[in-house]
């Protein structure tokens, strides 16, 4: 009697360990679709990374992971929105009762108020090229890596990676960037920035652009002869390379920076 109340209390425990197994990790989110060149995929998460790599295709494919230790990841859905610019995918996380509803919407629309909840959701995509990509989290790296489109990327706690035939912009709090463009050819201001970490371009070697750079601990490198405007500074400098034409911003506060050649 004492071995049959054993096994059964021991099948009872096995089934509690496959249901909590089954329950912390769900199946992966997948999604794919075709994007003009020139339009966009956004990726809105809040923790865990975002990476992205080419596309064998002309179609775009997303694939999110959801595990959670505690939390369900049932109660994170992954909200597809197509726009006039292209598709934005979000991590959508519960609000509290009496709270606005998160929602996903494109560029700096929606709301992502996240509480008492530690779904990780990691998101892999492959990007055709002429397919610009912008990746964002909160808690997790971005990582977009030998794209062919333009990239705008970002996170707070994470570090940030990219190498592109075009050009991008870069932001984290804590962390790292490190990027290579393969165009200089952007028409507005180009601004990377960090709090705690440092900033290191590689750039092409006809870069033409005025720069602004400082940092507060930390020292400023380039590989390109800079025409300084104003005063010099190991810290805090003001320039040109090449004919300028165009603005690169980069700002860290405990890092260095450096600009490379490729």
């Amino acid at each position: 009697m004492r071995l049959r109340l054993y096994a059964i209390a021991a099948l009872v425990a096995a089934l509690l360990t496959v249901a909590s197994t089954a329950r912390a990790q769900s199946a992966p989110f997948r999604w794919h679709g075709a994007l003009a060149q020139g339009t966009a995929v956004e990726i809105k998460g809040v923790n865990g990374n975002v990476s992205a790599e080419p596309s064998g295709s002309n179609e775009v494919e997303v694939v999110a992971e959801k595990k959670a230790r505690r939390s369900d990841p049932g109660s994170v859905k992954i909200d597809v929105v197509q726009h006039g610019d292209g598709v934005t995918i979000c991590a959508v996380y519960p609000s509290r009762d009496g709270d606005r509803p998160n929602e996903c919407a494109a560029g700096s629309g929606g709301r992502m108020n996240v509480r008492d909840n530690d779904v990780t959701v990691n998101f892999t995509v492959k990007v055709p090229a002429g397919v610009r990509f912008v990746g964002r989290t909160v808690n997790g790296d971005v990582e977009a890596q030998r794209l062919g489109g333009a990239v705008d990327l970002s996170t707070v706690n994470g570090g940030v990676k990219f190498s592109t035939s075009a050009s991008g912009r870069a932001s984290t709090v804590n962390g790292s960037i490190k990027g290579d463009l393969g165009r200089a050819d952007w028409i507005d201001t180009l601004e990377f920035s960090t709090v705690n970490g440092s900033v290191e371009l590689t750039l092409p070697n006809d870069l033409s652009t005025d720069v602004k750079a400082q940092t507060v601990n930390g020292d400023i490198a380039t590989d390109f002869p800079l025409t300084i405007t104003g005063r010099w500074s190991r810290r805090r400098v003001e320039g040109t390379i090449g004919g300028g034409g165009r603005m690169l911003s980069i700002e860290t506060v405990n890092g260095g920076i450096t600009l490379k050649r490729p």
